[in-house]
């Protein structure tokens, strides 16, 4: 199967060009950014190996509905997007902080709530709590932006602020923002059969000083999501939640030795497990976004992206 996993266009009036764990972002003539979101998959901030095909395709077309669904809200950086793994926007400097916003306690929060700790990010869990409970309100448990190879860290409001990383007046729209999404978001997933459990944003501002969202937006790799029908009753009966995400991905990892740890190395993926992982992909862009997935043509994605890139640009 044909996948990209990684890129090196010179396009014109190309200025720089970052690489992501995922997304290669190419800075055109200090105004714009071209996002080109490839098939690779990051578990534990590792950039697995092999590429997941249509993983880059999905990502970037839940992400740009996302962002027309969300933009009446929140202003967003996003102008087009030319090709199936392309987003073009305005050019952002981004904030070096990733607001994760939780509903319920799963994931990362669980995992720590079972450690013993009932402080995440300076912010307090209850007592009496089981894994995939919902929170009385959502709470905001912000990471730092990693680069890649790194490890995002969890960070609380009082230390972003201290260590002047965000200012308090930005920082406020960042959680006001956050909010809004992520009940906007919700709502989505409701009329989708689907539960938001916890997902995260990144915003950035632009030239004008204006502050956006940016990268990606309730797409399975910054998302967690439970299939609503059942979800009360799985939890009466201590049973795991049915989930749309990349957890599946995390579960296999662990069950064959691997949490990102040093020393450890990253499993073997087959190509039937690739395939799979694909499938289970699509599965959950059709759920979250209540559409039918269309393949885009993967003969020389490459050469794809390059046209349709190109011709947007002129």
């Amino acid at each position: 199967m044909n996948t990209i996993t990684d890129t090196n266009f010179n396009f014109p009036k190309q200025k720089s060009v970052y690489k992501g764990k995922v997304r290669e972002v190419y800075k055109i003539n200090d105004d714009l950014l071209v996002m080109i979101a490839t098939d690779r998959l990051s578990a534990f901030d590792v950039v697995m190996p092999k590429g997941i095909p249509y993983k880059g395709q999905i990502l970037n077309q839940i992400a740009t509905k996302m962002m027309k669904a969300t933009e009446d809200l929140v202003p967003n950086w996003l102008l087009a997007s030319p090709d199936p793994n392309v987003a073009v926007g305005h050019l952002c400097k981004p904030f070096k902080v990733e607001m994760v916003i939780r509903g319920y306690l799963s994931g990362h929060a669980a995992r720590e709530y079972k450690a013993g700790k009932r402080m995440l990010c300076g912010v307090a869990m209850p007592e009496g709590m089981k894994e995939n409970d919902k929170f009385p309100n959502p709470i905001i448990t912000p990471a730092t932006k990693a680069e890649m190879g790194d490890h995002d860290e969890d960070i609380s409001r009082e230390d972003i602020l201290k260590r002047g990383i965000v200012s308090e007046a930005d920082y406020l729209v960042l959680e006001d923002y956050t909010r809004k999404l992520f009940q906007r978001g919700s709502e989505i997933a409701a009329s989708r059969g689907l539960i938001l459990v916890d997902t995260k944003y990144e915003f950035g501002k632009t030239k004008a000083g204006k502050i956006v969202l940016i990268d990606e937006i309730h797409t399975p790799d910054s998302s967690r999501y439970f299939y609503a029908d059942g979800y009360q009753e799985r939890q009466d009966r201590g049973e795991a939640q049915k989930q749309l995400s990349k957890e599946f991905v995390r579960q296999w990892l662990i069950a064959n030795n691997f949490q990102g740890l040093k020393g450890q190395t990253v499993p073997e993926m087959s190509d039937d497990y690739i395939t799979t992982v694909s499938d289970r992909y699509i599965e959950l862009y059709e759920n979250i976004t209540g559409e039918t997935f269309v393949k885009a043509d993967v003969s020389n994605i490459q050469e794809r992206i390059e046209r349709n890139v190109l011709a947007y640009l002129k």
